[in-house]
């Protein structure tokens, strides 16, 4: 690991020391749901609509015989509700039949699933599980892009870039810590930069301070 990465993973960890998801949960199954249900929508949003959707059906096998329609009445508020509503039935279903009720550990298990894409295996093993991650959304990407850390806009490309650069140890610490620099102060409009505890090794900061 070169001597500016290793600055800006200090720095950033000491900005965001505390690297818990912003989505509330208590058990691999409600992260996997609550995952799937971020998709194109704030962790906040999902944080009102999750309490609901657990007192009704607590699990994977209560899940799995829900009626269509009533969970999209539930998730209606988060967008996408029809196709949301049907991943989470499918995805219990799996989880029953395949997977003996339990949320898999492993990462082709659990992109297996209906709903799970590489972010959201990699949020769910980072989180349950404490493994290592490279967890690229939107805000990490750009971030990343900013720092001259990648070029790509490919999530699956930037996540292999990272996980050549970054050590195993640091990789969720330093995912958690982008993200929410990039929510806080490297966003996509208007970046803070005077706030930025990296700006004089991000080679994007002159430009960005024009625009």
């Amino acid at each position: 690991m070169n001597y500016r990465i290793c600055i800006i993973i200090k720095r950033l960890k000491k900005a965001y020391p505390v690297q818990r998801s912003l989505l509330q949960w208590e058990t691999p199954w409600q992260l996997t749901v609550a995952v799937m249900l971020s998709a194109r929508t704030t962790d906040a949003g999902v944080n009102k609509i999750t309490p609901l959707l657990f007192s009704r059906w607590p699990d994977p096998e209560n899940l799995s015989r829900a009626d269509l329609i009533e969970v999209e009445k539930i998730v209606h508020p988060l967008g996408f509700y029809r196709q949301k509503a049907k991943h989470l039935i499918n995805t219990a279903g799996k989880i029953i039949n395949d997977f003996n009720g339990k949320v898999p550990e492993s990462f082709s298990e659990l992109t297996s699933l209906p709903g799970i894409g590489r972010k959201s295996a990699n949020v769910i093993r980072a989180h349950v599980w404490g493994l290592p991650a490279v967890i690229v959304d939107t805000h990490f990407s750009r971030v990343c892009r900013r720092l001259g850390l990648t070029e790509s806009r490919n999530a699956e490309i930037i996540e292999d870039e990272l996980k050549h650069i970054i050590p195993e140890k640091y990789q969720t610490d330093f995912s958690m810590a982008v993200n929410y620099h990039g929510r806080d102060v490297c966003t996509s409009r208007n970046p803070d930069c005077a706030r930025c505890v990296v700006k004089d090794l991000c080679p994007s900061g002159a430009s960005l301070n024009k625009t």
